[in-house]
């Protein structure tokens, strides 16, 4: 007798390039992988990764750029989320963007006060130390795709294990 492999669980946000797309990013991909039955180390890991490929494409991935996706992929011993864009992607100087502003603890700060901090720069390096692998595929003209992959761990009542065992 051949056992089922359980499906994977796949679904796409569409957001427009706004600040207030993070956090609700983060809501619903946290709140979704969560009532799966991921747990909550492996949640928080892959949300705090998916933050940073999100934030990178408010700030670079150019001004003509209206939308990006978030697309997630649920196995049943891993997940992964892709952050693409349609902006001018890695090549030629990119035009200059309208600032984004992102609340901060000491009031607003613009894109460009962003890119100044100490932190600026390390996104790829925090996807990294978060999740499994991380790819980058960047071409001009194509835009920019991040795909982040994380084995992943279940809660004891997850509902895909349940699936699994009634396979």
């Amino acid at each position: 007798m051949r056992v089922k492999s359980v499906p994977d669980v796949k679904f796409c946000l569409v957001f427009q390039c706004e600040a207030v797309s993070v956090p609700v990013m983060r809501r619903v991909l946290g709140d979704t992988l969560r009532r799966a039955g991921v747990d909550e180390e492996s949640v928080y890991d892959i949300l705090l990764a998916a933050t940073e490929a999100c934030t990178n494409v408010l700030l670079h991935s150019g001004r003509d750029v209206r939308r990006y996706t978030v697309m997630t992929s649920l196995g049943t011993v891993g997940c992964q989320v892709e952050v693409a864009d349609e902006g001018t992607g890695t090549g030629p100087a990119e035009p200059e963007r309208e600032p984004v502003v992102l609340a901060g603890r000491d009031g607003p700060r613009t894109a460009s006060t962003i890119a100044r901090l100490p932190e600026s720069g390390r996104g790829l390096a925090i996807m990294r130390s978060c999740v499994d692998q991380v790819t980058l595929d960047s071409s001009p003209g194509r835009g920019t795709v991040v795909t982040m992959r994380k084995h992943i761990r279940w809660s004891s009542d997850a509902p895909l294990r349940q699936l699994r065992a009634a396979s």
